[in-house]
């Protein structure tokens, strides 16, 4: 048996709701020879009677209420198939994954979703915490489709670097240590330190800053979740060089002095994806809201 034609099967549909092939043909705006092709097609192609003709016009056969009972329901799920291709292709439906680095998802990424969802509730982002290097190595496998990654970075074939924002860095140092207003590397060089891990970007930021004044410290500890540094930093176990998140950071002016640097340094942040012919309207779409937040 060959496929059933969507088109044939709305017809038929409304032959049994309109009671005529003339009343249907005017409601589908096709040509009545047309709605009586569609007919006997269908029948051909099911083998089975279909329709008969009686003294209250068109009916369907016991074959043909049965396919048009079933034929409603296709027809629904039809147009909502065709609606959401509709909806991601336009972006406002769609998944997105999108990776980036833990002090973003606590200090801008609940703005961004926010500002998403109020706007586009049908789009669901994935969110992996990645530092940068894996965050690109996932765009490149296509296992990714945004990643908010520091610079500088090398050019990277198919990939888009759009600068998004950037964050001062600043010494965070416990409450019950004496320090300077203005905090150099030689003072903090001489302080129990915690790092991010060798691995990351972040750690390469802090030993130039360090290197550049002629200091190469050790950390006391290292680990990749900035707000877990916080803590620990707020517990008085050591100090740390990290980007200033406004949102969270102003909560914690009880708990630890947050100072500025000299020489200034600050972390870079751009929005890394494939090329936007390759990509579907809903990650386009979180492109568009994400840059709404960029900031010089």
């Amino acid at each position: 048996m060959r496929h059933l034609n969507l088109d044939q099967l709305r017809t038929l549909i409304a032959i049994a709701d309109l009671g005529s092939f003339s009343a249907a043909a005017q409601a589908l705006h096709l040509a009545q020879p047309t709605v009586s092709l569609h007919v006997s097609e269908l029948e051909s192609r099911l083998d089975a009677k279909l329709v008969v003709r009686g003294a209250r016009g068109i009916t369907p056969t016991a074959a043909g209420a049965a396919l048009v009972e079933r034929g409603r329901k296709l027809l629904r799920d039809t147009d909502d198939a065709l609606d959401a291709v509709k909806r991601q292709a336009e972006g406002r439906s769609g998944r997105v994954r999108l990776g980036t680095s833990t002090g973003v998802v606590v200090d801008l990424l609940p703005q961004v979703l926010e500002a998403l969802g109020a706007q586009d509730a049908g789009i669901d982002v994935d969110v992996a915490i990645l530092g940068s290097g894996e965050a690109l190595a996932r765009l490149a496998a296509g296992t990714l489709d945004i990643g908010l990654v520091a610079l500088p970075q090398p050019p990277l074939r198919d990939l888009v670097f759009t600068p998004w924002r950037t964050q001062p860095m600043m010494a965070f140092v416990p409450q019950r240590t004496k320090a300077p207003r203005r905090v150099t590397p030689a003072w903090l060089a001489e302080q129990p330190l915690i790092f991010n891990d060798a691995t990351t970007h972040m750690y390469r930021l802090t030993m130039e800053w360090f290197a550049a004044a002629g200091f190469a410290p050790r950390a006391r500890i290292e680990l990749n979740y900035d707000a877990a540094i916080r803590s620990l930093v707020a517990a008085g176990y050591g100090a740390a060089l990290l980007p200033l998140q406004p949102t969270t950071d102003a909560a914690l002016g009880e708990r630890m002095q947050i100072l500025p640097i000299v020489p200034k340094l600050t972390r870079r942040l751009c929005i890394a994806h494939r090329p936007r012919a390759l990509l579907d309207g809903a990650t386009l779409r979180v492109l568009e809201v994400l840059a709404g937040f960029r900031q010089a």
